[in-house]
């Protein structure tokens, strides 16, 4: 059986690409990795997400849209994919336990925040340890929060964050930010924003939420405790593409490289959410390249029969 279409991942881009696969008929079969849900499962509280006024868990929102795109007739492989072939029509997508050949293919695989690695972090991911400050900033209102990092992003997070806590301490490795000047000038004249040079976080306090960090000067190797209410982790993400390399254009960081958001270099291989979107990583912006894609599908379908 050839499928009309195979969107690889689960979260808000893969999801949404189902539901509107499946009510074009397509009948799309979602391999959607063994952690399905995207990064919302790592999440509380979703409250930017259109529709949801009181907010909802991110875990509740995947699920929701699961549901959703079931009822027109989506179908589920929880599996990982461990290999593609793109060599010829039809296309070939491997998992551990098969081998699918399908038309089209909307990828979907998302992009993982880069962490830490201490034992106490997973403790806390989504309450008080997070990857998003634009996710969840607003939670952190009138409160004092860390971000650790130092290139671009925790200059960004950092100034973001300022709107809503009442003090923001950059903490980092080395004893220079490795962001560019003018966002190193942005974030440092910002009087709510202090540094921490040649420090780690070894260890983050907490009972049922975050409530300090065990700082380590890299330097002196002295470890201090701060009290803190947020950790946020701004060193990265990775995105999800390592079984696409030498299939598929990917740019140096490994992002897909897209042509008009979310064709590929390859007919009939199309891309969506966070494995090709570096700036954003919304899950509203993720949905809405999840329904450009299954919109190219179809018309690719229309155009080749």
């Amino acid at each position: 059986m050839v499928e009309n279409v195979i969107v690889i991942g689960s979260g808000p881009a893969g999801l949404t690409a189902a539901i509107y696969a499946a009510r074009d008929d397509f009948n799309p079969l979602v391999i959607e990795g063994m952690n399905a849900g995207g990064q919302l499962l790592l999440t509380t509280t979703v409250e930017n997400f259109p529709g949801f006024a009181d907010g909802i868990l991110g875990p509740a929102l995947m699920d929701q849209m699961h549901r959703q795109a079931e009822k027109f007739g989506a179908r589920f492989v929880r599996e990982d994919v461990v290999d593609v072939d793109f060599s010829a029509q039809p296309y070939k997508v491997k998992t551990a336990s098969a081998t699918y050949e399908t038309k089209t293919v909307i990828i979907a695989t998302g992009a993982s925040a880069k962490w830490l690695g201490i034992p106490s972090e997973g403790k806390f991911i989504g309450r008080g340890v997070s990857s998003c400050a634009t996710c969840d900033a607003a939670f952190f209102k009138n409160k004092n929060v860390i971000v650790v990092g130092g290139g671009d992003t925790a200059m960004e997070d950092s100034i973001f964050l300022t709107k809503f806590a009442s003090s923001v301490t950059i903490v980092h490795r080395r004893d220079a930010f490795r962001a560019s000047k003018i966002m190193q000038e942005r974030a440092l004249s910002n009087p709510k924003i202090k540094t921490l040079f040649n420090s780690v976080v070894e260890e983050i306090l907490g009972d049922k939420k975050v409530s300090g960090v065990k700082i380590r000067n890299v330097v002196t190797n002295e470890v201090t405790e701060m009290p803190i209410d947020g950790v946020f982790v701004a060193i990265g993400y990775t995105p999800n593409t390592k079984f696409l390399e030498g299939k598929l254009e990917l740019d140096e960081k490994g992002y897909i490289v897209t042509k008009d958001e979310v064709h590929t270099s390859l007919p009939g291989v199309f891309v969506a959410g966070d494995v090709a979107d570096h700036i954003y990583r919304q899950a509203v912006t993720a949905a809405a390249s999840g329904t450009k894609a299954a919109l190219e599908v179809r018309s690719y379908m229309q155009n080749h029969g």
